[in-house]
This record gives C-alpha cells, structure tokens and sequence, in this order.
C-alpha cells in the first residue's frame, strides 16, 4: 500500500454510482487505489464515471443493473466472488425519493418502488455480499441516510419511513455482526448536497448554496480509514 493509495489492492462496490453521491465517492475511491465495481441503471452515465476514473489513472468495472430485477444482485455477487473472491468496501448509496405529499394522500405504487429500492436492495446486497465482506481483512459497509429519519417533516413521510427502515436494518446488522466478524459498518447522513435527487425536493433551492457531492466522498473516504466501533454513525448537517 503507497501513502497515495490507502485503499490498493481493495475491492469496492458503489450502487447509484452513475451521478452524484455515488459517482463522486466512486471516482475518489478508485483515485485513492480501490478497483471499483460501478452500479446503477444508466448505461451510458456509468461509462462516463468509468472514463473519468481511468483517465485519472484508476481502476473500475461497470456492473449495469437495476437492483430490483429478480436475481440481479445474486448474479453480480457470483461474479464478484469468481474474479476478485472477496469485497473490501459496500457503499450503499442508491436510493430513490417518491413523490412528496401528505400521508393520506401517498401513491402507493411510488411508495412500494421507494420500498423496494431503499430497503429491499440494501437488504439484499447484504445478503449476497455479506460472505465476499466476511474474506476481507477490514471490510467496511457505509450505508447513506437521511435527515428526514431523524426529524420527521410534513409531506416527507414516505422517503423517511422508507430511509428509517433502511437505517434500522442496518444498524441490526451492525450489531449482528461486530463481535464475530471484522466487518463495520457506518450510517451516514450526507445532509444538504447538491444532487438530482435534492434539486427534485428543493426545486427553488440555489444549488450553490450547498456543498457538492465531492464533499460527501471526502468524508466516507475519511470514515473509511478510521477505527470506529459498529454501529457508527456520522451527519454532515
């Protein structure tokens, strides 16, 4: 391992990692020495992070997928496992924010997608991945929350419910695991970021007046290198 390069001779996997949050943490892990596993459904954007690590010198492969295609996560945990046989670093970052609205007046179909994308999928990829973590000598899971879980607001009660479940889930996990597996894990809340997903919430919001996504991956770059106890948490509000 160089000084540059903490993180040489990992591997990592980054879900949502086709724009913002994601992409930003992908580009920094890969600049940083990981071999990074890209996923999301955007063909064409994942090949643009891709280009941009490997112009930088890193190293990356895409893994075009949507998380809730029946027995997508299996798959690319089973071709994890033949070609690296091991996973040092899960980021789960993918998510997607339902329509805004009173509780009484939810869309159902938009709730069950927010569910499936922002819990089941996690749940999932913990499941495929955990054995890929367990062969790692300082594995790490970071999982990205909101602040909406832990101060509920008006019109915001489907993305939180759904975020709320995901961070219980894995802070179980966290407790699951810490004292018979090297695995730890961290929940983090990025807070006001500059994103897609932020500029569909805040649609008046001046996006200058937040910090961009490079900052969120400063931080989970620095919450990887750091000897924390399991269940960790970190807000960047």
């Amino acid at each position: 391992m160089s000084e540059g390069k903490p993180f040489e001779g990992q591997v990592a996997l980054v879900t949502g990692a086709s724009k913002g949050i994601g992409a930003a943490t992908a580009q920094a892990l890969a600049a940083a020495g990981a071999h990074v596993i890209l996923t999301a459904r955007d063909i064409k954007a994942l090949e643009t992070v891709e280009n941009a690590i490997h112009d930088a010198g890193g190293t990356a492969t895409i893994a075009p997928m949507d998380l809730l295609e029946q027995d997508a996560i299996p798959r690319l945990a089973k071709a994890v496992a033949e070609r690296w046989g091991k996973l040092d670093i899960l980021i789960l970052n993918a998510g997607i924010l339902p329509n805004l609205s009173p509780v009484q007046d939810i869309d159902l179909p938009g709730l069950n997608r927010a569910l499936a994308t922002n819990l089941l999928a996690p749940q999932a990829l913990i499941a495929a991945f955990d054995p890929l973590l367990r062969r790692s000598d300082n594995a790490r899971v970071i999982g990205l929350t909101t602040g909406v879980v832990a101060r509920p607001r008006a019109f915001w009660g489907a993305y939180a419910a759904t975020k709320a479940a995901f961070d219980v889930l894995l802070d179980c996990y966290a407790q699951e695991i810490r004292k018979i597996t090297k695995i730890r894990v961290a929940i983090l809340n990025p807070g006001a970021t500059r994103t897609a997903m932020r500029a569909k919430a805040m649609p008046g919001e001046d996006p200058n007046s937040i910090k961009g996504p490079e900052a969120v991956a400063e931080a989970i770059l620095t919450l990887l290198t750091e000897d924390f106890t399991s269940p960790h948490r970190v807000s960047l509000a």
